[in-house]
């Protein structure tokens, strides 16, 4: 019993990540319609970037830990929405009205791109954080066996949680999140009505952007560092998990998407370990062929 209820405290913070990325990505894929790879690789970008900022003032400006930490998280927001953006603008934007294979190749180019530039800024040098709030936090205990979560776990999942209800509430409670169904519904009845669908688009995939810097600075500091080959992992990863909720509502592609974390979390503790990622990947593509209503590539 024991150890049923710690694998399913260890699956409420990676149930949180997962819940927050596929968040953030269901608010891209509103305005995109494509299946867009480059996501998992901002999220990536976005650890990569706060690593080799903290090092860099760490170790070449002399700072202490706090500051040092403090530039990297700055520089790291600063990088990465201006990726979003960019990416956003210069390919996102002008390839959606045209061939969705172009769309994925070019998702898959950008990935490549970020991925190597994050590894030859860090001249292929895998940085490590040191132990960031790994104090236990005990929930329940016996005799032989206590039920626990760091300090990091709970930071993090409180973060990401505040992150998902806050969007949840700006996309239902306040204009923009009007006009971002309007323009997710269709976006050239919004334009007859006076909305900048162009703008929508930026907004939204800046915001998208926002939640995967978020996460991936978050995972960060609870692994201590981030692979130059997790970008195209969790791209493909994330574009699963999306929809395991549906691609249409932001908060029921993060329910799926948690659901999703406490069950690989269960296999790990219960299945063979070899095997998690095929039956996971197998489950999510089950799932998508049964209930897909929306067409990632139309």
């Amino acid at each position: 019993m024991a150890y049923l209820l710690q694998q399913l405290a260890n699956a409420v913070p990676l149930a949180a990540l997962y819940a927050a990325l596929a968040f953030g990505y269901a608010i891209a894929f509103g305005v995109t319609k494509r299946a867009d790879i480059t996501y998992g690789a901002m999220f990536a970008f976005a650890g990569q970037m706060l690593l080799l900022f903290t090092d860099f003032a760490y170790n070449r400006l002399w700072l202490v830990l706090p500051a040092a930490l403090a530039i990297g998280v700055a520089m790291s927001f600063l990088y990465s929405l201006l990726t979003g953006f960019w990416i956003g603008r210069s390919i996102m934007q002008p390839l959606v009205r045209r061939s969705a294979n172009t769309v994925i190749v070019a998702a898959l180019g950008v990935t490549i791109l970020l991925m190597e530039t994050a590894r030859l800024a860090s001249e292929t040098r895998e940085i490590w954080l040191p132990p960031l709030l790994n104090g236990t936090v005990v929930f329940w205990s016996d005799a032989a066996f206590k039920v626990t979560l760091t300090y990091i776990q709970l930071l993090n999942t409180g973060l990401m949680m505040l992150l998902i209800a806050t969007g949840t509430l700006i996309l239902r409670r306040t204009s923009l999140g009007r006009i971002w169904r309007a323009v997710t519904d269709d976006p050239m009845a919004a334009e007859l009505c006076g909305t900048s669908a162009s703008k929508v688009f930026l907004v939204a995939y800046v915001a998208a952007a926002f939640v995967a810097t978020v996460c991936g600075i978050l995972t960060t500091f609870y692994y201590g560092s981030m692979d130059f080959g997790a970008g195209l992992l969790f791209g493909l990863k994330v574009l699963m998990i999306s929809a395991a909720g549906g691609y249409s509502d932001p908060l029921k592609s993060a329910g799926g998407a948690a659901g999703i974390g406490f069950a690989e979390t269960l296999w790990t503790a219960y299945g063979p370990f070899l095997w998690r990622d095929f039956v996971v990947f197998s489950l999510l593509v089950f799932l998508l062929v049964m209930s897909r209503r929306e067409r990632a590539i139309p």
